[in-house]
């Protein structure tokens, strides 16, 4: 098996030479092979023990084997351990989710905190049959049955082209110690119950099946590949940037066929997996809108805009009366002037001695309003910029401009009645938005 290994790491993760690696160590046959592989193959490895304190002594007894397993080959070990049920209860899930999320949080917290490039898990050949088997249970896509990936941003699986009768023979054949885990034979476990009970079925029944089902994976996984390609090239035709956010023609979604299908795909990277809300979306209202835990897809017209979601904080800045002010959002330039030129949306001429320095830059909230230049009477923004058929997003950038509570300029976009230059003005002040 060894050899083979080699012939992978050479041909496949070349790219693994030369980089800082966190292999992950739970002290059972995969992990310790795995590390014996990669000392010998030279890789520049430390080790990786989650205590999850779960299994009392045997758990602790885990821990020490890892400290000894790590004198032996002569690396660096980092230890750790888990109120695990604790954190379970608290974050109300699964004592196994629990276990998963403590573990990945501590690795990403060493790989910036030790510098090291990539985090390798000893996932095999038979940790793949079983996740496709649970995601079949379940129901899924092709997403869910194109198995573990080999390299998953910063986690990389070396050993998934080979079998764990592979690496049990290994282990054996070089006398080999490892942990056995007392829990992986309890059946009250789903991978468990998989394992035990349906997997050596499946086996029984052709002497090649996991060989078999890594070629059929394999084709999914091609496959998978073609559709990704297909959406990456639609997602730049469809998906317009426009000040940070994305406008996509509703009209150029309905005549994509299946269209259900297409919206998954388009839109599932944003947390937006329910195509049958997204279709819903594309008649209804404009200003409906949905949202996921880290986008929004808001109807607007004839177009859906997709944006990133940011806790807004109103936030304010002081410009004073000169120059370019530094730390604003947006560039001011202010100067005094003696005539009016130039005039244009970007452009404003006020009357220095109505205003009060220094100004205030803010965001715009729910009951501003304003004097309109050029007209009578005051106005609501909300109505303003309804008027202006500005969308949710576009309102929510909308910067204004104010003299003690006062707004001077609705920037960009219209400026205050009350602080226009008239005859008797001695003193003008020009203000330029810079785009």
């Amino acid at each position: 098996m060894f050899p083979k290994f080699k012939e992978h790491i050479i041909n496949k993760m070349s790219f693994l030479k030369g980089k800082k690696l966190l292999l992950a160590c739970s002290g059972g046959v995969d992990s310790v092979v795995l590390a014996y592989f990669c000392v010998a193959v030279d890789l520049d490895i430390a080790l990786a023990h989650c205590n999850f304190s779960l299994r009392g002594e045997e758990s602790d007894d885990d821990e020490d084997f890892v400290r000894e397993l790590a004198i032996q080959l002569g690396v660096e070990v980092f230890i750790k351990s888990f109120d695990t049920k604790q954190y379970a209860e608290t974050h109300r899930g699964s004592v196994q989710m629990a276990a998963r999320e403590l573990r990945y949080q501590w690795f990403d917290e060493l790989l910036k905190t030790k510098g090291y490039d990539y985090i390798l898990t000893a996932h095999h050949a038979d940790d793949s049959l079983e996740t496709f088997l649970i995601n079949l249970s379940r129901g899924t896509g092709i997403d869910g049955l194109s198995g573990i990936p080999e390299v998953n941003e910063q986690v990389v699986r070396p050993l998934l082209p080979f079998s764990q009768e592979e690496i049990l023979g290994y282990a054996n054949s070089e006398n080999i110690k490892w942990r056995e885990d007392s829990s992986n034979e309890s059946t009250k476990y789903l991978r468990n119950k998989i394992r035990h009970q349906i997997v050596p079925i499946l086996k029984e029944l052709h002497p090649t099946f996991l060989q078999n089902f890594l070629n059929t994976q394999n084709h999914l996984q091609q496959t998978n590949d073609l559709i990704v390609n297909h959406l990456t090239e639609l997602k730049s035709r469809l998906f317009k940037q426009r000040d940070g956010t994305i406008k996509i023609i509703i009209a150029e979604l309905e005549q994509l066929q299946p269209m259900e299908s297409y919206l998954y795909g388009l839109f599932k990277d944003y947390g937006f997996t329910e195509w049958e809300d997204v279709k819903a979306l594309l008649t209804a209202m404009s200003g409906k809108q949905m949202i996921s835990k880290t986008h929004r897809l808001l109807k607007d017209r004839d177009c859906l805009i997709l944006s990133e979601i940011k806790n807004r904080v109103s936030q304010t800045y002081p410009v004073y009366i000169n120059g370019t002010p530094s730390g604003l959002p947006i560039k001011l330039k202010l100067e005094n002037v003696k005539n009016l030129e130039n005039q244009g949306k970007n452009v404003v001429f006020l009357d220095k001695e109505k205003l009060n320095f220094p100004l205030v830059l803010r965001n715009w909230e729910k009951g501003d309003y304003f004097y309109p230049f050029g007209m009578k009477g005051k106005k609501k923004l909300s109505k303003f910029f309804k008027d202006e058929k500005m969308d949710v997003i576009s309102k929510e950038k909308q910067w204004l401009l104010c003299s003690d509570n006062k707004i001077v300029w609705v920037v960009g976009k219209r400026a205050d009645e009350r602080f226009k230059v008239e005859d008797s003005t001695q003193q003008i002040i020009k203000i330029t938005l810079h785009t």
